[in-house]
């Protein structure tokens, strides 16, 4: 069932050091191709480092230790020339779309046996150099992705249905 895979998705800060296999890393991207975007413009573009230097790169842009051995980052970007904007006010849907893209890619993950976590407190402008970006593409969250030591799921601290949910 749907809800076991999302009970079991959690943020992820410590990894085993083996190599993701390619064909999971493109089965985890297949999914989040098909991930749905505003007016299906699809926003996005994703840098999957494993190459050892640009990982280190890529990594210099978060000041936490745990990234440190984590054997891949998922880089994922957003074009906001491509983004579709809301008439009536502007509003540029980019970090929607991004998100739900990248929630795909968390899951998908989790459901081939690997971890993640979603870090979006990390230096924007050294990733950008990093990975040579044009002005109009923007890294948004960097996603570490392996295997996990840990096989026990922590308990998840969430509010109750009550408080987020109002049926009218």
């Amino acid at each position: 069932m749907f809800i076991d895979l999302v009970k079991q998705r959690y943020s992820v800060r410590s990894y085993d050091e083996r190599p993701v296999e390619k064909e999971k890393l493109d089965y985890i991207m297949e999914c989040v191709r098909l991930a749905p975007s505003a007016v299906n413009f699809q926003p996005w573009h994703f840098y999957v480092v494993t190459d050892k230097e640009k990982l280190q790169a890529v990594k210099s842009a978060y000041h936490r230790e745990w990234i440190q051995n984590a054997p891949c980052v998922i880089v994922a970007c957003v074009d906001h020339n491509v983004a579709w904007h809301r008439s009536a006010d502007n509003k540029d849907h980019s970090d929607i779309d991004i998100a739900i893209a990248v929630e795909h890619l968390c899951l998908a993950a989790t459901e081939q046996g690997l971890g993640t976590c979603w870090v979006c407190n990390f230096d924007a402008v050294l990733c950008s150099e990093v990975l040579s970006l044009p002005e109009n593409v923007e890294p948004a969250v960097l996603i570490p992705i392996g295997y996990t030591p840990n096989t026990e799921v922590p308990q998840k601290k969430r509010k109750g249905i009550d408080e987020i949910c109002s049926y009218l």
